[in-house]
């Protein structure tokens, strides 16, 4: 399964990094990726500018692909007989999982993205205008805690991507709000943290009481085995550009990115 960036969308985030200069966008991923190893939620947007969203679009977004990619590929092989026509993508950022989607589902037509930063949502609709018309995308500016997004109705797929480590909203409250959105599929992918896990578990056993079926990566509704200082998470090896290199500062050409679905 390719974990790298599909080649339209790496030579839109090429792009976009254009006029920036190298140091800015490397001091800039840096303060990002503090805060979202510190998961700080002090009510100010992670990505607050244009140069805030073009250093996430270099450093995190290729990793967040690619774990998004692999665990739909997951879905695609516990339901083989899933295609999705339209997708809800809850916290969507720059349109990442709608990006991965896209690639997983050819019967994919539509997407809404519901993204709070305006700078996120700008870089999503240049990145996706390198796509073409199929599948349209609807970009909804709305705070997932405060409302149901819009449109009304259902969805074959919800994804809601490194999103519950953001919000200050208990998980399985989240969890349980979006499946109500759901008519397929809801897939929810967080770090492969410990607290990530614990996540997870929340919103595992909120969706299990609410009656839905678990497909991957445990196709049960019984109780994890597993038990601290253990943690259930996965990792997938993701390939580094050049740009993503200078901004981390790092001479591999690869990084492992642990998630947990």
């Amino acid at each position: 399964m390719p974990a790298d960036l599909p080649q339209l969308l790496r030579r839109a985030v090429e792009d976009i990094l254009q006029g920036i200069p190298a140091g800015e966008i490397a001091a800039r991923a840096a303060a990002l990726s503090a805060r979202y190893r510190g998961e700080v939620r002090d009510q100010r947007m992670h990505v607050a500018g244009p140069a805030d969203a073009a250093a996430y679009a270099a450093v995190r977004m290729p990793a967040t692909y690619a774990a998004t990619r692999a665990a739909m590929a997951a879905v695609a092989e516990a339901a083989p007989g899933f295609s999705p026509r339209r997708q809800l993508d809850v916290g969507s950022g720059p349109g990442t999982a709608a990006w991965a989607a896209a690639e997983a589902w050819d019967s994919l037509e539509s997407v809404v993205a519901v993204e709070g930063s305006a700078a996120m949502a700008e870089a999503g609709r240049r990145f996706w205008a390198a796509r073409g018309p199929r599948p349209s995308l609807e970009w909804r500016a709305e705070d997932v805690e405060q409302a149901e997004p819009a449109p009304a109705g259902g969805f074959d797929l919800v994804t809601l991507a490194y999103v519950l480590n953001e919000l200050r909203m208990d998980p399985g409250e989240a969890a349980a709000r979006f499946w109500r959105r759901t008519e397929g599929v809801l897939l929810i992918v967080e770090p492969g943290t410990p607290a990530g896990w614990r996540r997870i578990l929340a919103a595992r056993g909120a969706l299990v009481a609410g009656g839905a079926h678990l497909a991957a990566p445990c196709p049960h509704a019984a109780a994890c085995p597993l038990a601290p200082p253990d943690w259930c998470h996965f990792a997938q090896r993701v390939p580094r550009s050049r740009e993503h290199r200078l901004a981390k500062g790092g001479e591999l050409g690869w990084e492992d990115e642990k998630f947990i679905y």
